[in-house]
């Protein structure tokens, strides 16, 4: 407290000197009156006690106290001194504090908007109650070495088996068609458990959760509705409690609307109805793998705790269910992990890539201040020669480094914010958590924190090296004595420019690369002209399979009529969507021993033009056609890496494969396997691909298949063209059937990129930034040669150089700085460009020491550093020789301090001069 109060009383007398000695002169002799007291108490007069003190403490005291306030006045003040000269000096050269605080602005910028993004995807908080404690829980299928979701079934078990967690609660995707009030249209949602929202930690803004007869088979039709739909149906009117809304045909009743901007996975959802209502079909198969569980822990329970816990249940679960369950376990996972997903990578990796783009914006700065300084060595060395000590020299030079990064950082907190709207414009889609991304009171102490580092990092250094050069020669020179040392750290600086560009050059030519490579895979399909929806069917139609069924037959018909349509089929999986209907299976009697540990294939459910529809090949046997229906037997059509996989070296048509409680199917045909992933990614543990028609699939499961069924149309017309018209088809057999979710084929093609490109975006933003500085770096350094050396390069052209000489002497000086930065780059490119590697979903066709990018980048980035040597180059060959040399300062006209700047020109200089008998001619 005595620090602080002291601080506090020098900042004081900064502002108020008069009233601050007034008050140290009542405090001190304050303090005599409370010494002498105490005398006085003994018996001693009030003069002898005034006369004790002063003699004895009071003096020693009083004079610690003066000295201690003194000191802090003292260094409070020097360093409002320094602050004032700073500016002072700033100001004096405008033109060398615009460009170090704009290179400081984007530098520092652009670390702000990269870890804005960061601090809001992955440091902050989840917004519920005590986040940390928050976990999903999942089956782990030992097989697939793959965490998968679980059943209703496997939930229920686990809620009953006292597993180690405070809370737990199911919940499942689940699409609606809303037809009233209001126009039909279709929602997302959820089907959620009884205590969904309270294992969350979360409160409704009206209403209540639903109870626990609710959620059950048979429970009342209810709904929690997002604060959205709330106020875009019902006005935002607390009236809409008890109200009800019509969800798939069925009239619901509102008892609870969500806080606004409330979220929970990956997609935003409208609507949330009891779980425990769903279908008998779905409610009671194990095998139906729909479902995922989140959960609290227990205080004091840990991750692997749990873990154990949660797999001694499963194992037990195993051991009753046999057939379904051997070879699952459970795996726990941080919920945060969960909703983030694998951007966590990209993020990291694009917070190092500017960070590189910073040392670079202090390397020129630090260029920029060494340059200054010798500069102004006259003038440091009339400091010392007046007093200033080392220190003093070095606190002036880092004042004026921190007022120009804070300065900086100000600009780039500005500049940040405006970026950062601007990026999220377009790139929020590629991000989880997009609307948490802002700039707060975190992002701002941390453009603070990295401003006051930046400022002493790039300061620092060349105020050391200032004041440790021997000032003594600079007032006998007018300032030439630093030059030599200075130049070498410059040089230094350059160099450490030109590798650190050389790597984010590499690292964007990379993914340029990659991007190159993805757009020529080959899909296994064509994209073009195909357009993708899906149709919210009438609930009339849906009550029964057959209905389901004819649906789809009418709708098809319809739409193949519209014109400019050249087909149309209806899928349950579109590539590049990243759906996912894994179905176990086996070939011929091949059966093993628990379902679960059975291979998947990715189970195409469609109709017969879908291969004419995708130009998907034929590669053998023939494709489903419409007399393969509900009252032939099974058939199935398997690709490509299936038939490769399972039946090598052998024809697998007429074979069998078995899918569990659907049947045995016989292969009738093999087709060309299709990328259904990211393009160039496949599914860790689903690459086998199998096709079976719509028309043979059992009732039990019919009148579920809408809700994730697709529409694909083979069209050349533009989708704003053709699809008004098929809507006006499908609401042509029913007004309250609705069409969403269009997109073409190319656009969802496009969107598969978006891994490797928002960090190719970013990062080839910054390196083109980092290029521009580190050839602003090369030019200044060789500005800066050329000017310290006229003497030289006159003296040299004087001896019988020429102009291509110079020329070549002062471009190789830049080539060597720029190989040098090129060599050190190179080693540093092969190995952090490897850790691209680890983030495997980044590269396709590249490797990450590719000959073909590190040749091109560097060739790219020596072309700009002659560029950047070109201009001083040329200047050097426009320095002029005189017949003679000036007497009195012994240089050059274009290098005389007197002279040029007297007479200001060649011919003034040989006049005044040889007027003054100082000219001598130059001998040949």
């Amino acid at each position: 407290m005595s620090l602080l109060r002291s601080i506090g009383s020098g900042l004081a007398s900064l502002f108020r000197k008069e009233r601050v000695s007034h008050e140290l002169e009542e405090e001190l002799n304050g303090f005599l009156e409370m010494a002498a007291e105490e005398k006085m108490k003994q018996g001693m007069s009030r003069k002898d006690a005034l006369r004790t003190v002063r003699l004895e403490q009071g003096t020693r005291e009083v004079a610690k106290e003066v000295v201690r306030i003194a000191g802090w006045e003292s260094l409070v003040e020097e360093w409002w001194q320094d602050l004032r000269f700073a500016v002072r000096v700033l100001r004096k050269n405008p033109g060398f504090a615009a460009v170090a605080v704009l290179t400081l602005a984007l530098g520092i910028g652009t670390n702000t908007a990269i870890f804005s993004v960061v601090q809001g995807v992955l440091l902050a908080p989840l917004p519920y109650r005590e986040p940390d404690r928050l976990v999903t829980v999942w089956l782990n299928n030992f097989r697939l070495k793959s965490p998968t979701q679980l059943s209703y079934r496997d939930f229920l078990d686990w809620e009953r088996a006292t597993p180690p967690f405070e809370k737990m609660a199911a919940y499942a995707w689940r699409s609606f068609d809303l037809s009233s009030p209001g126009n039909p249209e279709h929602l997302e949602g959820r089907e959620i458990s009884s205590n969904f929202f309270n294992t969350l930690g979360v409160r409704l803004a009206l209403g209540r959760e639903f109870s626990a007869e609710e959620d059950r088979n048979g429970g009342a039709a209810v709904a929690i509705i997002s604060n959205g739909l709330w106020r875009d149906r019902f006005g935002g009117s607390a009236t809409a409690l008890g109200k009800s809304i019509v969800l798939d045909g069925v009239e619901t009743t509102i008892v609870g609307v969500l806080q606004p901007g409330f979220w929970f996975g990956t997609d935003y959802a409208d609507v949330y109805i009891p779980i425990g209502q769903r279908k008998l079909v779905n409610a009671n198969d194990r095998m139906a793998h729909d479902a995922a569980c989140v959960a609290r822990l227990k205080p004091g329970v840990s991750l692997g705790q749990a873990d154990a816990q949660m797999n001694a249940i499963q194992e037990n679960i195993d051991r009753l269910n046999p057939e379904t369950e051997q070879g699952l376990g459970a795996t726990i996972l941080p919920a945060k992990e969960q909703l983030v997903g694998d951007v966590r990578g990209t993020l990291l990796l694009l917070l190092g890539a500017v960070g590189v783009v910073l040392l670079i914006a202090c390397a020129n700065v630090a260029n920029l201040l060494l340059a200054r300084s010798a500069a102004r060595a006259r003038e440091f060395s009339i400091r010392a020669a007046l007093g200033a000590g080392r220190g003093r020299i070095v606190r002036q030079l880092v004042t004026e480094s921190l007022l120009l990064a804070v300065l900086g950082g100000v600009l780039g907190v500005a500049a940040a914010k405006w970026g950062l709207n601007a990026a999220l414009a377009t790139l929020a889609a590629d991000l989880p958590r997009g609307d948490n991304i802002h700039v707060n009171a975190s992002v701002l102490f941390f453009a603070l924190g990295v401003s006051i580092v930046v400022g002493i990092l790039f300061g620092l250094a060349p105020a050391l090296r200032t004041s440790r050069a021997d000032l003594q020669p600079s007032l006998k020179k007018a300032g030439r004595g630093l030059t030599g040392g200075h130049h070498r750290t410059q040089s230094g600086l350059v160099i450490v420019q030109i590798a650190l560009t050389l790597v984010l050059l590499a690292g964007a030519g990379l993914l340029f690369r990659t991007i190159q490579h993805l757009g020529k895979a080959d899909l296994g399909f064509e994209s073009q002209q195909v357009l993708t929806f899906q149709v919210g069917l009438s609930p009339s139609a849906t009550k029964t399979g057959a209905g389901v069924r004819a649906a789809y037959q009418q709708l098809l018909d319809r739409i193949r009529q519209v014109p400019g349509v050249h087909g149309a089929e209806i899928t349950t999986e579109v590539p590049m969507t990243h759906q996912m209907n894994a179905i176990p299976f086996w070939v011929d009697s091949q059966r093993p021993a628990s379902v679960a540990e059975a291979p998947r294939t990715l189970g195409f459910i469609t109709g017969p033009d879908f291969l004419q529809v995708m130009r998907i090949p034929l590669l053998r046997g023939r494709f489903i056609n419409r007399q393969d229906t509900i009252n032939s037997p099974l058939v199935a059509v398997i690709d490509s890496e299936l038939a490769r996989t399972y039946f090598p070296g052998k024809d697998p048509i007429g074979r069998t494969i078995t899918f569990p409680q659907v049947g045995d199917y016989r292969v009738i045909g093999v087709v060309g396997h299709v990328q259904h992933w990211q393009v160039g990614l496949s599914s860790p543990f689903l690459q086998n691909q199998s096709y079976v028609s719509i028309y043979q699939i059992q009732d039990r499961w019919m009148t579920t298949i809408d809700t994730w069924t697709w529409m694909v149309v083979r069209t050349p017309l533009d989708a704003s063209i053709v699809l008004p018209e098929i809507s006006k088809a499908v609401h042509g057999l029913g007004s309250d059937q609705t069409v969403y979710h269009a997109q073409s084929m190319t656009e969802i093609v496009s969107e598969s990129m978006s891994p490797q490109r928002f960090p190719l975006i970013l990062l080839g933003s910054f390196a083109s930034l980092a290029l521009l500085l580190a050839s602003i770096g090369i030019y200044g350094v060789m500005s800066y040669a050329v000017t310290q050396r006229v003497n030289e390069i006159g003296i040299r052209m004087a001896l019988g150089a020429d102009k291509r000489d110079v020329f070549r002497m002062v471009l190789g000086q830049g080539l060597a700085l720029a190989f040098a930065g090129l060599a050190v780059g190179l080693t540093a490119a092969l190995i952090l460009t490897r850790i691209l590697l680890s983030f495997s979903h980044l590269l396709y066709g590249v490797g990450a020491s590719d000959p073909a990018t590190l040749l091109i980048v560097s060739a790219v980035l020596l072309g700009v550093a002659i560029l950047a040597c070109y201009l001083p180059a040329r200047r050097a060959m426009r320095v002029v020789t005189s017949e003679g040399l000036c007497q009195c300062c012994e240089a050059y006209p274009t290098d005389c301090d007197r002279c040029s700047e007297r007479n200001g020109s060649k011919g003034s200089w040989m006049k005044s001069c040889a007027a003054s008998s100082r000219w001598r001619p130059k001998k040949r």
